[in-house]
């Protein structure tokens, strides 16, 4: 059933227009928050005694949060409907907000990460699809391109703005552990009062309870791997630069501003989604390669100037891995969707997003481990070099006939 012809269930209190631009809002917000804690790890790490391994836990735990929701939550808003998944993941969100407000004990601090993954889970596909439905209803005929256009700058757009406004109110506001929560606490308590007034465009049905299936194209299973073993390095390299490289920022290179540990995660995001407009209309596989080899070249660049130390080559790699692994993402998603038939193309959808954020767990835990028996200098070159091998397998096998 197309948007123009879903009923819309509730009261309407707003316009279709105004509520686009509302779920918008929250959907920026929604993923600015998960990354207010990025810039603040070193701060973690000097004032509560955080080890990285510490740090590289409690990110795993939002990543695991993140992945369970998904699958078991994700989906929802498809029978109970857009408002009633998203404003109740709001709220998650906030309780998550409340327990990294309340205190730095590492208990507590892994819980609200967790929340904050599992608030994600339910908000990336509810937001998305509802921002497609309420443009349709508000624009008959428009088609499909400034929702899907919004959407992806409000998701990967949030990471930066995220970390770089966490950055700018920890370094000037004063309370650095506690401001930036406080501050994302009532943005996310404002948007959520406004997504609870925005048209509902999803008729709720009595469907049975089932967890999102996950799928692999049989016809096409080489390709699939290909580009899952891509996600799984693009969402290696962006949790990297979430978590642990604003502690080589102020750690190794001597460099203690809590806004310029922000601007590091800023560049990194930001020029994921920047790469994704730019070359927006590319082919699927020019974007896996291209995004490849920028991966690539960023990822060394940025373990190359950890080693000098040298922060604007650090800065530059981190844009070049940045704009790789964005683009990369992105052409792994279109590849799904040329290869999977329609009636099972969501599942397939779950197993490339499956293989993604295991990138964002086990590569990050890994690297945390190793940093407890080395130096990190060596932990990163392991780190990168494993990603690099990832990268290089996916460009040969994507290089293969098609199959």
């Amino acid at each position: 059933m197309s948007a123009q012809t879903l009923p819309v269930v509730a009261r309407r209190t707003v316009s279709h227009g105004a509520g686009f631009w509302v779920v918008a809002s929250a959907f920026l917000i929604a993923m600015a928050f998960t990354v207010v804690p990025t810039p603040l790890w070193p701060l973690y790490q000097r004032e509560a005694g955080y080890s990285t391994l510490m740090v590289t836990v409690a990110y795993a735990a939002y990543a695991v949060g993140v992945t369970v929701s998904l699958f078991l939550a994700g989906h929802l808003s498809d029978r109970l409907g857009r408002r009633r998944v998203l404003v109740p993941a709001l709220l998650v969100e906030i309780v998550s907000g409340v327990l990294l407000l309340a205190s730095t004990a590492f208990p507590l601090v892994l819980a609200g990460r967790a929340l904050s993954g599992v608030a994600v889970g339910m908000i990336t596909a509810t937001a998305t699809a509802h921002l497609v439905e309420l443009h349709a209803a508000a624009r008959p005929g428009a088609g499909r391109a400034l929702a899907e256009l919004v959407g992806t700058a409000a998701n990967m757009g949030g990471f930066a703005v995220g970390s770089l406004t966490s950055g700018l109110l920890a370094e000037w506001a004063g309370a650095p552990l506690r401001t930036p929560y406080v501050v994302y606490l009532v943005l996310l308590a404002a948007v959520a009062i406004g997504v609870a007034l925005v048209p509902e465009t999803v008729t709720p049905t009595r469907a049975p309870y089932r967890p999102q299936r996950v799928a692999v194209p049989a016809a096409t299973r080489g390709r699939f791997v290909t580009v899952a073993i891509g996600a799984f390095a693009a969402f290696s390299v962006l949790g990297l630069f979430a978590s642990v490289a604003p502690g080589f920022v102020g750690g190794t290179m001597g460099h203690p501003s809590r806004a310029l540990a922000g601007l590091v995660a800023f560049l990194t995001f930001g020029s994921a989604v920047t790469a994704q407009l730019v070359f927006a209309r590319a082919a699927a596989r020019r974007q896996v390669l291209g995004g490849l080899t920028s991966l690539s070249v960023g990822l060394v660049t940025a373990t190359a100037a950890v080693w000098l130390p040298s922060l604007p080559m650090f800065l530059i790699g981190g844009a070049a891995a940045g704009a790789g692994a964005g683009l990369l993402f992105k052409g792994s998603i279109g590849t799904v969707f040329s290869i999977a038939e329609p009636a099972t193309r969501g599942e397939a959808l779950a197993g490339l997003f499956l293989a993604g954020y295991l990138g964002l767990s086990i590569p990050i835990l890994g690297f945390g481990v190793a940093t407890a028996v080395v130096s990190t200098e060596i932990a990163l070159a392991g780190f990168a070099t494993v990603v690099v091998a990832l990268a290089a397998v996916v460009a040969v096998r994507s290089r293969r006939p098609v199959s």
